[in-house]
């Protein structure tokens, strides 16, 4: 079986839609993802280097009224301005939520936006602070999407090397033990090994990698330096930098003056090291096909990264020539969806409009679309740890997922949908042409258009892709 214009959009991108057009062909999806990102010019979000100065003045606020002498009128204004700064600085995070499930109904290269959120998640950093929280669209915005079809070396030091990463990892805290940072402060500070060690074991060579703690400990070591102020770009502090040479899988950093280059240099060969290119070519086959991918695919798509230097855009072209990546569900291809693409992906299918979607207030939002998704187990692009959501099915087959999931099958594309359709008709929509006699059959026996656009949503067909 070879390219199906339905499995394009239902497995690699966000589902069917009844008004935007899928691709024709593998070529038209590759040039898609190669060529201009213009769904950002309709859905904007903004970089970093647009939203440091938000995040800066939001934390310069807060830090005003703190240090405000307390039971002062000052201190109570101060408090005051901080908390109305807050609050819109809330409800403008959940307006980029928006814009991206936005991107997500109308773009025309859904394998774009699925690869967003596929990176996004591998290098998680949503945040543990107010103000963090608040820059995490932008990080997504600008360390991951501009290089998902780029090489892997740079989105990793793109990724990892950005403030949100540092903050979230606690980068900003590790002091290389023999730094003049340390010398002069006598108070504690520290190496501290979170980065090092998840750049190794998630982001790059995987948890079965052959690295050892010595090169946790070295590599921990070579990353001292890098810091970043809240709303501030990231800077290289050579009185944080530990002293001398570093040893990282086999390969010495450092041996002149210490230079932010040395950490990008190892950066590039941890991208290019056999085990990652084993390690993400599984994990991506894993993401699109399914917790079984062809063992032949698999192989295809790190002999392709391996050619290419970590080419990810080379990478994805690989899969989408490979026969087993349009394999139907009945011979083994496909996956069960996360809560965010089932939510996202019934939404397209109802071509939900977007001043529709837009003049909902932030409440209204949270009850439709973000407090579901957090019953349903999967916080929007919050993961309860750095190695991200899981891929297996089996963990979001859970009865209070599912019955989630049905409460909001029922509850809110009526609230959403400028028209419910006739579930008869959302069948084609949703599901295409090879959706299965008994959906049909459900379809018309519903009692009403509520229940009908219900069953089709909850049914195995669009559960899975």
């Amino acid at each position: 079986m070879g390219f199906d214009p339905d499995i394009a959009q239902m497995r690699f991108g966000y589902g069917l839609s009844p008004v935007v057009p899928g691709p024709a062909s593998a070529d038209e999806m590759v040039a898609q993802l190669r060529g201009p990102d213009a769904i950002t010019q309709r859905f904007g979000i903004p970089t970093s280097g647009a939203m440091n100065p938000k995040v800066r003045a939001l934390y310069l606020a807060q830090r005003a009224y703190k240090r405000a002498e307390r039971g002062s009128k000052d201190r109570h204004d101060l408090r005051a301005t901080y908390r109305k700064a807050l609050k819109a600085a809330r409800v403008e995070s959940a307006g980029w939520v928006r814009q991206a499930l936005l991107r997500r109904i109308w773009s025309e290269d859904g394998l774009r936006e699925r690869l967003v959120a596929f990176w996004a998640d591998h290098f998680t950093a949503p945040g543990q602070s107010t103000f963090y929280r608040y820059a995490a669209a932008s990080y997504v915005e600008t360390a991951i999407r501009s290089h998902v079809a780029a090489r892997f070396e740079d989105m990793l030091i793109a990724a990892v090397t950005h403030p949100q990463m540092l903050q979230y990892l606690d980068q900003n805290r590790s002091v290389g033990p023999n730094s003049r940072f340390a010398k002069k402060r006598q108070n504690g500070a520290g190496l501290n090994e979170n980065l090092a060690r998840e750049v190794l074991e998630l982001h790059t060579l995987g948890v079965h990698g052959s690295y050892t703690q010595k090169d946790v400990r070295e590599f921990a070591e070579l990353l001292t330096g890098l810091t970043a102020g809240t709303g501030q770009d990231t800077r290289y502090d050579s009185k944080r930098i530990e002293p001398g040479a570093e040893t990282v899988m086999g390969h010495t950093y450092g041996t002149r003056r210490a230079r932010i280059s040395d950490i990008h240099a190892a950066l590039r060969d941890l991208a290019r090291h056999p085990e990652t290119a084993r390690h993400l070519a599984q994990k991506i086959a894993r993401h699109f096909l399914g917790d079984q991918p062809d063992a032949g695919l698999v192989m295809e798509l790190e002999i392709r990264y391996r050619e290419t230097d970590g080419d990810l855009g080379a990478v994805v072209e690989a899969m989408l020539r490979h026969e087993a990546a349009w394999h139907a569900r009945a011979e083994g291809g496909g996956n069960f969806k996360q809560p965010e693409q089932f939510v996202s992906s019934a939404l397209r299918a109802l071509a939900v409009p977007e001043a529709r979607f837009l003049r909902m207030d932030a409440k209204t939002f949270d009850r439709l679309i973000l407090s579901p998704l957090r019953h349903m187990g999967q916080p929007w692009r919050r993961p309860f740890g750095p190695d991200g959501f899981a891929e297996e099915d089996a963990h979001w087959l859970s009865p209070q997922g599912m019955g989630a999931r049905l409460q909001w099958a029922l509850a809110t594309p009526a609230a959403v949908a400028a028209d419910l359709p006739d579930p008869r008709e959302f069948i084609g929509a949703a599901l295409g042409a090879e959706a299965p006699a008994v959906v049909h059959f459900a379809a018309k026996a519903a009692e009403n258009r509520r229940e009908g656009i219900a069953l089709v949503l909850m049914s195995p067909a669009f559960q899975r892709v």
